[in-house]
């Protein structure tokens, strides 16, 4: 950018010249695109290197479902696709989708990883903080620039040059990293309660697979043990000790098999949000799900189609491709209106005991293979299982102490999940209010206001 441009940018923000500097990506950072790894030299070694590919890319952090894995023997040739903690990494094939713009930064928790081709990395210079970089490249301002610049209807996609194009003020470096701190506080509560949220969340799943998938309490018990780790004695002194055959294999002897439909039912209000285009709804689809189980907050004039009406309490699974497990625990109410995607089934448990029940049976393994086997369509990408055959689908009933006992765990464990992901909400809520005037500069912030900040 000329000279003279700069300055009619900058005067235009009303910055001062002195400080604030226009200027380019193509000035300031090193874009690397990634190598084109051949899929037949995968290797299904848990101690190889994560590829960072397409797919594992979302909304501001990285996915590791279905991760992808280099044998550490091949890495001397593509050693300069090593990525560092820090590093900056933009999708480049459908580099936006409803969701959002498809970037992340590299964490310690991600590392070793390697850069596959259709993805960026991108390193700032010697004048643009990392972490500031990161925000830069979340900001509105670029997401625009890349819906304005990418090419192709398909599929569309940036060029590095495209991304290199993007222009815009930077602040000095004290400042860029005021500015990182401040959102960085923020995005790291919400990354310490995504991680509490995971461990509780094996937990409660654990619990189920133990008492309700394995049995491990009444095979205790046959064996001769006197307790159970978790369970109370007296609800461990009244399990059979027995097992009887049922059409999931056997089961502990006075329990039964039923239905989904006998634990909750579906859901099939509607909503029209296109007859209310200036309301505000939470909008639960399949990508947010997938970029960390936020819902937008999308304007009815920009939701096009039908959705369902989200009930308080419900259980949203995804009938769209279940060999993907998509399990939503009861939203967060934030006062505004909730929707959800027409491929998710909304699932409305008879009582806080049998939400809490289903949602980690819906979680298990075993019954998302029972979902893919029922599945149709004749696109492995667009498979969906029918809602009858959803709701016909077969779950144990254990005796009602046990199932209270259950609750008894579990239940205070999803309030806490709940909890988590209000706050997070609100936390990123308010960083993406703040995000646009730390960078047009007319909220000015220094480093020593952030000395508090972690």
């Amino acid at each position: 950018m000329r000279c003279s441009a700069k300055r009619r940018l900058v005067s235009f923000l009303g910055l001062n010249v002195g400080d604030w500097q226009a200027t380019s990506l193509l000035d300031e950072i090193d874009l690397l695109t990634g190598f084109p790894f051949k899929s037949d030299e995968y290797t299904e070694d848990p101690s190889g290197i994560k590829l960072v590919r397409g797919d594992n890319v979302v909304q501001g952090r990285l996915r590791w479902d279905g991760v992808k894995l280099w044998p550490r023997t091949g890495l001397e040739a593509c050693e300069r696709y090593l990525l560092d903690d820090g590093d900056v990494v933009l999708a480049m094939d459908r580099p936006w989708i409803e969701a959002g713009l498809k970037y992340a930064r590299l964490t310690t928790h991600d590392l070793p990883a390697l850069l596959v081709q259709r993805v960026a990395r991108l390193r700032g210079g010697d004048s643009l903080d990392q972490r500031f970089l990161y925000y830069l490249i979340g900001s509105r301002a670029f997401t625009d620039h890349v819906l304005a610049v990418q090419t192709g209807t398909a599929v569309p996609h940036i060029s590095g040059k495209q991304i290199q194009s993007f222009d815009f003020i930077l602040p000095p470096l004290d400042e860029q990293r005021a500015i990182a701190s401040v959102l960085g506080s923020l995005d790291d509560k919400i990354e310490l309660n995504r991680r509490m949220n995971r461990t509780l969340e094996q937990m409660t799943v654990a619990i189920v697979k133990a008492w309700f998938v394995d049995f491990e309490p009444v095979r205790a018990k046959a064996s001769g043990a006197a307790s159970f780790p978790g369970m109370p004695q007296p609800v461990f002194d009244a399990l059979p000790a027995t097992f009887a055959d049922s059409e999931l294999g056997p089961i502990p002897e006075g329990w039964e098999v039923r239905t989904v439909s006998d634990f909750a039912r579906l859901s099939k209000s509607s909503v029209k949000p296109q007859e209310h285009a200036e309301e505000v709804f939470d909008h639960f689809s399949i990508p947010a799900f997938d970029s960390g189980q936020t819902p937008s907050a999308d304007s009815g004039e920009s939701i096009k189609s039908n959705k369902f009406a989200v009930v308080g309490g419900c259980i949203l699974v995804s009938k769209l491709n279940p060999r993907i497990p998509r399990v939503w625990l009861s939203p967060v109410q934030t006062g505004r209106r909730q929707i959800a995607s027409t491929e998710f089934l909304v699932i409305v448990p008879n009582d806080e005991s049998a939400r809490a029940y289903l949602w980690c049976q819906f979680r298990q393994p075993v019954f998302a293979d029972d979902m893919a086997q029922r599945a149709s369509g004749t696109s492995g990408s667009h498979q969906r299982v029918k809602p009858g055959d959803f709701m016909s689908m077969a779950v144990v009933q254990p005796s009602s102490d046990v199932v209270e006992a259950f609750a008894t765990l579990v239940v205070p464990k999803l309030r806490l999940i709940e909890g988590n992901r209000s706050e997070s909400q609100t936390l990123a809520e308010t960083r993406d209010a703040l995000l646009p005037k730390l960078l047009s500069g007319k909220f000015p912030i220094s480093q020593s206001e952030c000395s508090g900040v972690a």
